[in-house]
């Protein structure tokens, strides 16, 4: 019986696009480098917010400026990630169900950890349990580790539990918790990415989470 419910952040509980979108730009641009479109941002996100940096800044890692760029990145994106942020349609009334229903909840992102906790309780604040972000102690998504101290903070057992996201990474971290997965078409990636990935349970409105998870 399902009774742990563990979800990614971006591109699943909240849309958070725009904003990773503008504060990318904003570090680039104090650099003079190009600017990115949202399509280009949405390509970028899923591995956390060194990655995004990597993959927007010309000549990547090996750019001299790449460190300052992720330094003015975090502190821009700290300063206006709820300017456009919000929860996707239908997602504080099914997280309000499964909790009515006795469920714990739990967030798992590779955005950075205090991001991850202050966009929780702003949005979701009495509704999530657990919030687990990058620390450099924690390997990142798609490593099982995030959610299995994730699992261990709510006193919960695998086989109580459900992994859902937007993504390939989350499908592959779901594989390596060894939990099922339910992936969410809404996010930033497409259905045939996720079934591409091994994802064949997926939903298209945050109310069929529910039916999903009383099938399992």
């Amino acid at each position: 019986m399902i009774n742990t419910v563990i979800f990614d952040l971006d591109g699943t509980l909240l849309n958070t696009l725009e904003d990773l979108k503008n504060s990318t730009n904003f570090a680039l641009s104090e650099f003079g480098y190009p600017l990115r479109t949202l399509e280009e941002v949405r390509e970028f996100v899923g591995n956390g917010v060194a990655k995004l940096i990597e993959r927007a800044i010309p000549q990547g890692i090996n750019n001299p400026n790449f460190e300052k760029c992720l330094e003015i990145f975090k502190v821009n994106y700290s300063k206006n990630m709820y300017n456009k942020t919000a929860p996707y349609d239908g997602i504080l009334d099914m997280l309000r169900e499964l909790k009515f229903a006795g469920c714990k909840i739990a967030v798992v992102s590779n955005k950075f950890d205090s991001a991850v906790k202050e966009l929780c309780n702003k949005y979701f604040s009495g509704l999530v349990d657990a919030a687990v972000g990058q620390m450099n102690n924690i390997p990142q998504k798609p490593a099982p580790d995030g959610v299995l101290k994730a699992i261990r903070i709510l006193n919960s057992k695998k086989e109580n539990c459900v992994y859902i996201g937007d993504s390939d990474v989350d499908v592959m971290t779901a594989k390596n918790s060894q939990l099922p997965c339910i992936g969410v078409s809404w996010g930033f990636r497409s259905k045939d990415v996720l079934k591409n990935a091994g994802c064949y349970t997926i939903v298209d409105k945050p109310c069929d989470i529910i039916k999903k998870i009383k099938e399992l």
